[in-house]
């Protein structure tokens, strides 16, 4: 989900392949000219985010999976123009800027956020390792790895392994597992939050060329109960500035910035799916800890901040709803 700059109104996309166009009080409208996304599994349709000038260019970037041939699939970004026609919202002259690659089998771990750097100049993507772990290590390709573009998707042009011999020029940090949460802060640091396997959920201050360990440690295990390394042994490996286990199996994230809610400013506010409510996490540097959690009884997908300071949060699955979140109780439908 994303507000739409100077308006209350925003765009959501569903994992099935529809983007809708959505105004406070109105009934939401399907956008035309969407991408057919390869749906399944944690397949689908991704991220969606206004271009930085988009009061001016009407742009919006849009993440989805497309598949190939002999079943492989792989994660794109695109752009389009954003038009109010007499027949509705609609995208024109969508383009794709961006593939991940190699494409591969299965369809896990896209990651597909979006996020651009606060002056507008770079566009910062989470690529996740899609249940391969091997290539969150591998320089040569942009699995596991958060990169930084240009906004036309080209990589930008003083990345940390830009120019050498054999090594990506989009890789901005590696070794990371599946980022579904990518921000900035106040201070303009990037933060990104990841789901580990059976444990080891993390929350990274996000530095250049820095290697983030998946992986080779991790601070829960493989889901057949083989044991990973602890990032504590490996203290050349940068370590999460926090991690859960058991997990919170997180969505997307915010930093608060607003006043609504009292003493939250500068936190980050986690969607959480297994925790079926948000997780309020206070920053302390470049560490962090976790403050409160607010069990809604759904699973949450996304929390985005409103104008006003209130939160909206889309549930996961199905009959998932949009809702409004003030202080004291005050939940909206």
């Amino acid at each position: 989900m994303a507000f739409l700059p100077g308006s209350d109104s925003a765009l959501i996309t569903e994992k099935a392949g529809k983007l809708k166009f959505w105004t406070p009080g109105q009934a939401s409208q399907d956008v035309a000219g969407v991408p057919t996304v390869a749906y399944g599994d944690q397949g689908g349709f991704g991220d969606v985010v206004p271009a930085p000038d988009y009061a001016a260019s009407k742009m919006v970037y849009l993440s989805w999976v497309t598949a190939g041939p002999n079943d492989k699939h792989g994660a794109v970004i695109g752009r389009a123009k954003l038009e109010f026609t007499p027949g509705g919202p609609a995208l024109q002259g969508l383009t794709i800027i961006w593939n991940q690659a190699p494409r591969v089998t299965g369809q896990g771990h896209f990651s597909h956020r979006i996020a651009f750097s606060p002056d507008g100049q770079y566009l910062f993507v989470s690529s996740g390792e899609r249940q391969k772990f091997t290539p969150a290590q591998d320089l040569t390709n942009n699995l596991g790895k958060v990169l930084r573009l240009m906004p036309d998707g080209s990589p930008a042009p003083d990345n940390p392994f830009a120019g050498k011999a054999g090594q990506s020029p989009e890789i901005w940090s590696y070794g990371h597992r599946n980022a579904l949460g990518l921000k900035f802060d106040a201070q303009g640091q990037l933060w990104d939050l990841e789901h580990g396997p059976a444990g080891g959920d993390e929350l990274n201050l996000v530095r250049p060329g820095v290697n983030y360990g998946w992986p080779l440690v991790s601070n829960g295990d493989h889901y057949d109960g083989k044991a990973i390394p602890r990032h504590a042994t490996r203290p050349d490996l940068a370590a999460p500035a926090i991690s859960w286990n058991p997990v919170i199996a997180p969505g997307d994230f915010i930093f608060y910035t607003g006043q609504l809610f009292s003493g939250w400013a500068g936190q980050a506010i986690i969607a959480g799916l297994g925790t079926e409510g948000l997780v309020r996490v206070a920053i302390d540097g470049e560490k962090a800890r976790e403050v409160e959690r607010i069990a809604l009884g759904k699973r949450i997908r996304e929390v985005k901040q409103g104008a006003d300071g209130a939160l909206w949060i889309l549930e996961d699955g199905e009959r998932g709803r949009l809702r409004k979140l003030t202080p004291a109780g005050g939940i909206g439908g």
